[in-house]
């Protein structure tokens, strides 16, 4: 090849990425909003589009259709990270894992429902009620449930390989107890209609798990 006929580059622009995963950002943050203030029904693609500040096909380019929207807000929400993060790659799951005495396992457990509470059960609620009507949603609200059932099954598991859990529970029980007691219409109850904060919350979670499932 001549010396003067150069290849074309091909390269990756931290730039252009960080702009990119900015975008996104903006758009799953008014998203966010705007499904937990209006209602995801009432809420459109061109409405979380100029919140967001961005032209319609960006948002399409960035995120994806209105149920896909949806889905990738909730994944972030859960995960507090701009993507799905796995359970098991979360840090406070590991840090669960990594803890020898029960109870402090637990109170790791529930710090980690202080920091995600605020985010995720507004817009837990918002699914709920869009999934009376909306199959997407529905199937959502139902995919996001099951997998927070097993999740919590594994949890219980782990709990007790720590010792000192009382030995007439299951795991089956266990793993209820805490999805339901850390679930986000007990979260909401108190945070809305008692004045709650996340942190009071997440106190009385680890009080009531470590009263409840750890032999005195």
């Amino acid at each position: 090849m001549p010396d003067s006929v150069k290849s074309p580059r091909t390269y990756s622009s931290p730039l252009r990425a960080g702009h990119a995963a900015a975008t996104r950002q903006q758009i799953l943050d008014a998203a966010w909003l705007l499904f937990t203030t209006r209602g995801y029904a009432a809420t459109t693609v061109t409405d979380v589009a100029e919140a967001a500040g961005v032209s319609v096909d960006t948002l399409y380019a960035a995120v994806g259709r209105k149920s896909v929207l949806l889905r990738e807000v909730a994944e972030s929400s859960i995960s507090g990270t701009p993507s799905a993060v796995s359970a098991e790659d979360r840090e406070y799951v590991q840090q669960f894992r990594a803890a020898t005495d029960p109870a402090i396992a637990l109170r790791i457990y529930a710090q980690a429902i202080v920091a995600i509470s605020p985010r995720t059960a507004p817009l837990f609620a918002a699914l709920r009620d869009a999934a009376r009507t909306d199959p997407d949603c529905s199937a959502l609200a139902n995919e996001i449930s099951s997998r927070r059932a097993s999740n919590m099954l594994l949890l219980a598991t782990d709990l007790r390989s720590k010792g000192g859990v009382r030995t007439e529970l299951t795991d089956q029980f266990i793993a209820d107890f805490i999805w339901a007691t850390a679930g986000f219409e007990h979260y909401l109850q108190l945070e809305q209609g008692r004045g709650w904060t996340a942190q009071q919350f997440g106190d009385y979670l680890a009080e009531i798990w470590i009263r409840t499932l750890l032999a005195p």
